[in-house]
């Protein structure tokens, strides 16, 4: 561990002062990160979720049948 000499009340305060802010701002990372959980958490955004899940699988499925299937089919009649 590091001690730190000081010289003057002034830089003691100054430190202070600095872990201070440095605590305040970790609370509110840790707040919003409590809000952000609580609402991701909520029945609509679960539903939202799913529904983004699945549209990204009937968008992928969607590629699917516009590029794949018809070359396929092609290949088939042939």
């Amino acid at each position: 561990m590091n001690f730190k000499m000081y010289s003057s009340y002034e830089q003691v305060d100054r430190d202070l002062e600095i872990l201070k802010l440095q605590r305040d701002i970790a609370y509110e990372k840790l707040s919003l990160s409590v809000e952000k959980t609580i609402e991701n958490l909520t029945p609509g955004s679960m539903i939202q979720n799913v529904l983004g899940n699945v549209g990204s699988i009937v968008n992928k499925y969607d590629l699917l049948q516009k590029i794949v299937i018809p070359l396929l089919l092609r290949r088939l009649l042939k």
